[in-house]
């Protein structure tokens, strides 16, 4: 998929995904302007993270989707809890917010496998489910919403293939997956050998972080290095942090970074790409997930079953499609678009690079 297209199927993404909330704030439930529907009033909904690793929780998931929560229903309490990457205390957390009478629940889950109990209990308790960002395989939530993480996968991988072919690159990949408890990381590990494999460069090893942790994947690489030397033309790393990880082993080790992928689109990450050591990362838009569900625990919320655009693990699914984020067009992706600002960016060591972007 070109660079072009990618951009015409994340505004489609976009328009559906408004097309969606205007329609349900226009249904019978009167629920348009702010006005609450039958039996939301004073309602409880949980919004239960997973981790404190990618920053993006407390700093975009949390308050978009409080935001979109207080403008469906002004009344409503969000209960939000981050379970720091401890399946144990998630479970606590659900419980607690199921003790306080929620009327649904939003879990990005730490531990795909062990959140089925999670399901269960609230299912048992007529407590919809909402699986969100990593699915639950197991036991099928109520609804999944997601960016498509699969072709999350794909897109950085073959960006950075190309790139390395067009450098006329030889030698082979890492491959930095994410946590091995995440099934999210396992739809993205899919997507990433999908291009990997065939790709004529060889896959040199792979790795599984314990809990995305950026430090196991510094640890994990540095010991490549140490193997593989200059045999290393490119890393395929899952996700930001394992990325500036990945980046962090070769400076470490004092040896020329390889071109490096990521995903989340973290400002760390932008500025890692402005300043040349990370070559891609991936833009997803928070927003339109966070509020994608909220608008979609609302509906739960009012008694409604809303219908899934796409099934996955038999759950009824909206997943959005992202955008591969380069130096070459980091400028209208994350800047003009207004995602990022450049005084978040564009500071210290990072402003001539930005200068050099037309970022201002």
């Amino acid at each position: 998929m070109n660079r072009a297209q990618i951009r015409t199927s994340a505004f489609a993404a976009v328009a559906v995904l408004t097309g969606s909330v205007l329609a349900a704030c226009g249904s019978g439930s009167g629920s348009t302007g702010g006005t609450t529907g039958g039996g939301t009033e004073n309602a409880k909904v949980a919004f239960l993270m997973p981790d404190l690793a990618s920053t993006r929780y407390e700093l975009q998931d949390k308050p978009l989707f409080e935001a979109k929560m207080k403008q469906l229903c002004p009344s409503c309490q969000v209960i939000y809890q981050n379970a720091d990457s401890d399946a144990a205390k998630q479970q606590q957390q659900a419980n607690s917010a199921l003790a306080q009478g929620v009327k649904a629940i939003v879990i990005d889950p730490v531990d795909s496998a062990a959140a089925a109990t999670i399901v269960k209990s609230a299912q048992s308790q007529q407590v919809p489910i909402i699986a969100y960002d990593r699915p639950i395989p197991a036991t099928p939530a109520d609804y999944y919403i997601s960016f498509d993480n699969e072709k999350i996968g794909s897109m950085i991988a073959q960006s950075l293939v190309e790139h390395l072919k067009a450098d006329k690159a030889e030698g082979g990949i890492l491959q930095v997956n994410g946590s091995p408890t995440d099934a999210a990381a396992g739809l993205i590990k899919k997507g990433i050998h999908s291009a990997v494999d065939p790709s004529g460069f060889k896959l040199l090893a792979e790795y599984d972080t314990p809990d995305w942790q950026p430090e196991k994947a510094q640890t994990w690489v540095s010991g490549q290095i140490t193997q593989f030397k200059d045999q290393i033309v490119g890393v395929v790393a899952a996700n930001d942090g394992t990325g500036g990880g990945s980046i962090a082993a070769f400076k470490a080790a004092g040896v020329k970074v390889p071109p490096v992928t990521g995903n989340d689109a973290e400002i760390a990450a932008a500025q890692r790409i402005v300043a040349g050591d990370q070559y891609n990362t991936i833009s997803k838009p928070i927003k339109i997930v966070a509020e994608a569900a909220a608008n979609t625990a609302f509906q739960f919320m009012e008694g409604k079953k809303p219908a899934g655009k796409a099934t996955l693990y038999n759950t009824p699914s909206e997943l959005f499609v992202p955008t591969v984020v380069t130096k070459e067009n980091i400028k209208e992706v994350l800047f003009d678009s207004g995602i990022m600002k450049a005084a978040d960016v564009c500071s210290g060591e990072y402003a001539k690079g930005c200068e050099e972007l037309g970022i201002k």
